[in-house]
């Protein structure tokens, strides 16, 4: 019993302690979020927001380094013996043109990698999870008497391109800097309400594949099709065979998604052409039914060319981009074990189970190293409670991540983001 007591004694003690913290650093983060939702910076080009974060982390008394694969950055603290914990955040916003009519809303227009003018957003949440990333550090820092071991917290850039974790792994992240037992980050989540989290434990995205297959013909006069390979008529049967392939060659209850995106031949009614490209997605979680889906996209359409009578030296190619970005897998044991902290400072019923998704995350790299570091990340809630249940009432979708009308509730979504973040830090590393 005096065990007991001892326990619930200490937990409430590290409750209050976690909460008094996190409030009191509340007001300067909000308009710390407002600041970087303001100035949003593409991908590649995250030079001020990279440079914002890691005077933040020396100011909480983390080790920085900068220009860590491209604009990425490492901040360490070091308390003692234990084990080594990274958490990341990304850094990079969207080429959307903001439509949210918040005051703090994104103006900026920049010219992109091709010269065009672009407007930018941070309409993925980027920014919320920066300022919880800042918080969690200053909350940690203040804090030290209540866990040990060493902290890797890392501002990734590139996320939105899936090349940041790649690029931060070549420069050796794991090699120069304290190798982790384990990782975390978290995520906004859109349509799930502030003050509660999600976790999705096992597979919870996707691998994504971008596909290109480039369809050949040949061209001549509308009026004399005979004369000619109509390789429109031929991408459209390809379109159309490729839609069995999730239906008929994938097991059931296997996600997979083939999608055709994108379709552009010809360029006058009376002229065929002598070529159609198409644009693909491709997203499923297992290695193994990634490489089926490739491999039957192939296959399905050199057959399609070869019964249109193409002749060899015009069978069409299938172009697979190396930019693929693999499935996050959340470690269902360190998941549980992070599910439990969430629920001891944020109460049992605001850690809801979410079902996986097909988008996609580079945060999955960090675990696919030969090191196989266990990883989790949970969903952060950024929305109203009465709209969420609204919307769900009605049956309404609401402003999607990436959308120019995404708009997360500043104060509460980040103050939830810190408490549950530093949590999590906290019972992993605790003493």
């Amino acid at each position: 019993m005096k065990h007991l007591l001892l326990l619930l004694f200490s937990t409430s003690l590290f409750a209050a302690d976690l909460i008094t913290a996190t409030q009191s650093e509340l007001p300067s983060l909000v308009k710390l979020y407002q600041e970087l939702h303001a100035n949003p910076e593409l991908s590649m080009h995250e030079v001020e927001t990279s440079a914002v974060v890691a005077k933040e982390l020396r100011a909480a008394g983390f080790e920085v380094t900068e220009k860590v694969g491209g604009h990425g950055l490492v901040g360490v603290l070091k308390n003692g013996e234990g084990p080594t914990l990274l958490v990341r955040t990304d850094l990079d916003a969207l080429p959307v043109k903001e439509q949210t009519g918040a005051p703090y809303a994104s103006t900026k227009v920049v010219k992109d990698d091709t010269g065009r003018e672009v407007n930018v957003m941070h309409a993925c949440g980027h920014d919320i999870h920066m300022t919880s990333f800042i918080g969690t550090a200053r909350v940690l820092s203040k804090l030290r008497d209540q866990w040990k071991g060493t902290l890797v917290l890392i501002g990734q850039p590139a996320e939105e391109r899936v090349l940041g974790a790649r690029l931060m792994l070549r420069a050796g992240l794991f090699s120069k800097f304290p190798k982790p037992d384990k990782a975390i980050a978290l995520h906004c989540s859109s349509d799930m309400a502030h003050g509660t989290v999600g976790i999705v434990e096992g597979y919870a995205l996707a691998n994504v594949d971008s596909v290109e297959i480039i369809v050949k013909g040949v061209g001549g006069h509308g009026s004399m099709p005979h004369l000619c390979k109509d390789p429109i008529v031929l991408a459209s049967q390809i379109v159309l065979a490729l839609q069995t392939i999730v239906s008929r060659e994938v097991k059931p209850g296997d996600p997979a998604v083939v999608t055709i995106g994108s379709i552009h031949g010809g360029t006058k009614s009376n002229i065929i052409s002598d070529e159609v490209r198409l644009q693909l997605t491709l997203r499923s979680y297992k290695t193994e039914t990634r490489k089926h889906l490739i491999a039957s996209i192939q296959r399905i359409v050199k057959a399609q060319a070869e019964s249109a009578g193409m002749p060899a030296e015009k069978m069409p190619e299938v172009l697979v981009s190396d930019d693929q970005s693999p499935a996050l897998y959340n470690q269902p044991e360190l998941c549980a074990e992070v599910r439990q902290h969430l629920e001891k400072t944020l109460g049992a019923s605001k850690v809801l189970t979410r079902e996986p998704i097909m988008g996609a995350e580079d945060f999955a790299e960090y675990g696919l190293t030969k090191e196989k570091v266990p990883l989790c990340m949970f969903w952060l809630g950024t929305q109203p409670p009465e709209v969420v249940a609204e919307a769900k009432a009605k049956g309404i979708t609401l402003p999607s991540l990436h959308s120019p009308y995404f708009k997360p509730i500043p104060e509460p979504t980040i103050e939830t983001g810190v408490k549950a973040m530093t949590s999590a830090v906290l019972g992993l590393l605790a003493k």
